[in-house]
Formats: C-alpha cells, structure tokens, sequence
C-alpha cells in the first residue's frame, strides 16, 4: 500500500473513532441528565420541605416560581429566586433566597420561608464563607440558633429588636463572632418587609414585583 494510501487509511480510522466517541459522549449525556436533573430537585424539595412542611401545600412548588430583583431588601442586584406554596390554588407561603451581603467573609445565602400572614416558617443558611468553629454556628447541623426565626414576624419582636443582643436587640450573637449572626438578622429583617409590601404581587400568576418605592 503506498503511504498515501496508509494516510488515508489512518485518516478514516481517526475519523471513525472520534464519531464513535462523540456518539458516546452524547449517549451517555443523554442518559444520565435526567438522573442529575431529577437528584438535583429531590434536593432542593428537601431543602424547602425542611422549612415548610409540605403538608401545608398541594401546588409544585419547584414549578411555581417566579425572579425578582431588589438589592435593597434581599441583599442582591441579580435575580433571586422565589418558591411560591399554595393549596388549592389559594396562596400559603413563599420560599426566598435572599442574600446577607455583609457577611464577615462575604456573602451568606439564605432560604427564608415565609406563610402568608408574614410569619417566618423556617430559615436555613445555603452556602457561606464564614470562620469555621465561629461563624458557622448559623449552620443547623452546628447549632440551633437558626430556629429562633421561627414564629418571628414584623411585628414579633418591633423593629428596635431585630438585632442581636449586643446592638440591644433580641437574637443572640456567638461568642468571639457577631458579624455573622448580625448579617443573618438584618437579612430576614429585611426579607419580611419585602415579602409585606409586595406580597400580593409574588403570587400574581407569572409576574414579577416591580421595586418599591424605596428603591425608586
């Protein structure tokens, strides 16, 4: 066989292999998307049945979501994500993901489930950069201080006391870290009062709140 044969030869070789492994690729894509897809709602369910039962609803509450927007109030100028719980089409709660900015190592993520009387359900912390053995007591799996949200309101405690007890407020702050639980009050503080001033407009079928006049 002369070499520009075997070149050819070599070349077609090449060529089928790499169509076999692209069709593997693809294959196998396409097979286990689903799977991931499917794992990664089974835990963002959990996360959201963790801090509102599910008994209180009937809706997909993965599904019925919609993006808003208010650095204000929830700490982010990017879309954040709201989870909207309704049973029997009536309006229950809702789940945001609002953003503590002010962290001591940075942004803390939050999942904050509010019923529909401006009760807190639950609050749970997502992803955080703070000091290990200090800040992450605002985990739930390291403390319990997360649950003091629960049954909170606008109203319980007033304004003056949603702040940690060194500011004169009514959460506690950890020993030797107090930016950290401070930055977690002040967040659901101010997630409450968005949730109140726009709380008909979140479950509106698919439309987003517009910014409050605050923000104007």
């Amino acid at each position: 066989m002369s070499n520009s044969r075997q070149i050819t030869a070599a070349a077609i070789i090449l060529g089928l292999f790499s169509l076999a492994g692209t069709g593997l690729v693809s294959i196998t894509h396409n097979a286990t998307k689903e799977r991931i897809a499917a794992n990664e709602r089974a835990v963002l369910l959990d996360r959201l049945n963790a801090i509102l039962p599910p008994q209180l609803y009937d809706n997909d509450i993965v599904e019925d979501t919609l993006k808003t927007t208010s650095q204000e109030y929830l700490g982010s100028n990017k879309p954040v994500t709201v989870y909207r719980a309704r049973s029997q089409g009536k309006p229950i709660a809702a789940v945001l993901t609002p953003v503590a900015p002010d962290g001591y190592n940075g942004n803390i993520q939050l999942l904050v489930a509010v019923l529909y009387d401006g009760t807190v359900a639950g609050v749970r912390v997502i992803s955080h950069h703070e000091t290990p053995g200090l800040g992450d007591a605002i985990e739930e799996s390291r403390s319990d201080w997360v649950f003091n949200f629960n049954g909170r309101s606008l109203k319980n405690p007033k304004a003056k006391n949603w702040q940690v007890k060194r500011d004169g407020g009514l959460f506690d702050q950890f020993t030797g870290a107090t930016i950290t639980p401070r930055a977690i009050v002040k967040a659901v503080y101010r997630t409450l009062l968005f949730f109140s001033e726009n709380r008909e407009k979140l479950f509106a079928a698919s439309e987003s709140p517009k910014k409050s006049e605050a923000e104007s």
